[in-house]
């Protein structure tokens, strides 16, 4: 099977939880994935000169993650997120500002990785800073146009923005979301919608997409391309807690989109994988050889 260069643009991060912290931002939990998958999978992100950052590239070199393309910044500490979960395992988040991500810089090596990137997943919450927003999109810039772009929006807090949002999608050839923010998306775009599906089309559409997704959460997902549309009912498991599964679940469904992997293998695939990490503490959980060699199998 081919290897693609996959690669995770934006924020990195400590999920700080009441007992323990973890390594997450969904440009690691989406690299740790591919690599499961058999990717060449990068990280490109910033820490600070601290011992977070210090326990970054320990964690990242402990998942066989490159840190080659994480940058280091001596004015501005590394990342946290307070994380607090409810009792179906749902997180709350409480993002530190001013912190190491929202300064991403470009500079030669990352130019360099844009030119040679098969894939590039970036979303919104990491452009909530001027200067990285404009280093994202002069990456996306930079990036091939063989390239695929996913646009994983995460309306987190108050960090986003139509202006962000639109200017992104228009960048992007796949768009990913959640059930829960298609109504305030689309509210925030000026576009009224009756439901998933609608919403999907308007946005294939409108930034002229070639994949449009939206997730269930345990319920499964909608996959809609101008071509066709394919709903997966979700698998059923014990939910540990849900950081990462959807990042996961993007992972995977890169992976075969890459191959021409039909829309139900895509959305079987990806929401095995999906499930898995919810159903495992923590987002970056030891591989488990059977579910990856399930989520990587190609089916008509």
């Amino acid at each position: 099977m081919s290897t693609f260069t996959i690669v995770g643009l934006g924020e990195v991060l400590w999920d700080i939880f009441s007992t323990h912290k973890q390594l997450g931002g969904a440009p690691t939990n989406f690299a740790y994935i591919s690599s499961l998958l058999g990717e060449r999978a990068v990280v490109a992100s910033r820490v600070g000169i601290d011992d977070l950052g210090a326990a970054v590239v320990e964690r990242l070199d402990s998942l066989h993650l490159s840190t080659s393309h994480l940058q280091r910044d001596h004015e501005h500490p590394t990342g946290t997120v307070q994380i607090e979960l409810a009792a179906d395992g749902q997180p709350r988040f409480e993002f530190a500002q001013y912190v190491a991500w929202d300064f991403l810089a470009w500079d030669a090596a990352w130019e360099q990785l844009a030119q040679v990137a098969d894939a590039v997943c970036f979303g919104s919450l990491a452009q909530r800073s001027l200067q990285s927003r404009a280093t994202i999109q002069r990456f996306l810039r930079a990036t091939s146009s063989s390239a695929l772009r996913v646009f994983d929006i995460n309306l987190r807090q108050a960090f986003y923005s139509a202006e962000v949002l639109s200017e992104s999608a228009e960048r992007a050839d796949i768009v990913k979301l959640n059930h829960e923010e298609v109504l305030p998306l689309m509210t925030l775009l000026g576009e009224p919608v009756d439901g998933d599906i609608d919403a999907a089309r308007w946005l294939c559409e409108q930034f002229e997409l070639k994949l449009v997704c939206v997730t269930r959460g345990g319920n499964g997902s909608l996959l809609y391309t101008p071509d066709g549309q394919h709903e997966h009912p979700g698998f059923r498991v014990k939910v540990a807690d849900t950081v990462g599964a959807g990042d996961a679940f993007t992972a995977t469904m890169v992976h075969h989109f890459l191959r021409g992997s039909s829309l139900p293998t895509m959305n079987d695939a990806a929401n095995l994988m999906g499930s898995w990490v919810a159903s495992m503490p923590g987002a970056t959980p030891t591989a488990d050889p059977e579910i990856v060699d399930r989520a990587r199998a190609v089916s008509a």
